[in-house]
């Protein structure tokens, strides 16, 4: 079992998103006002907060948010998990799609850092059922 962390949108692709306080998502969708919402593999992003938590004791000054992430959730290695596992939040469903992404222009925190961690640890998911979720929420694999 994990819980979510923080829950994250940005109505532009390529800048960080904010923090809020839910967020609607939609099957076949993704989430409600979010850049990357839309039919296609990569609806929602997911990023471990263990992982963000290691950055910043790098020295990286970082928000919620500021890889990209639309959630962020505790107590899972994200990256590990196969293609097809299915996470469950109250009455949201999603699949994992992609682990992992190309770096196609290095990020400000990229340039800051030397590295970004949500080329390799970020994982994308498609909505599969809808609802709401919200920082606090638990979170579990489904299958």
């Amino acid at each position: 079992m994990g819980t979510v962390k923080a829950v994250c949108t940005s109505d532009i692709k390529g800048i960080q998103k904010s923090e809020t306080a839910s967020i609607e998502l939609r099957p076949d969708w993704g989430i409600e006002g979010d850049a990357h919402a839309g039919n296609w593999h990569r609806q929602v992003s997911l990023l471990g907060y263990e992982r963000i938590e290691e950055f910043k004791n790098l020295g990286a000054n970082v928000g919620n948010g500021a890889f990209g992430e639309n959630i962020i959730v505790e107590g899972f290695d994200l990256k590990s998990l196969p293609i097809g596992t299915q996470f469950k939040s109250g009455d949201v469903l999603l699949e994992l799609t992609q682990i992992g992404k190309e770096c196609h222009a290095h990020c400000a925190i990229y340039h800051k850092m030397g590295d970004c961690i949500m080329p390799r640890e970020g994982v994308f998911c498609k909505v599969l059922a809808g609802g709401t979720i919200r920082p606090g929420d638990a979170i579990e694999i489904a299958s």
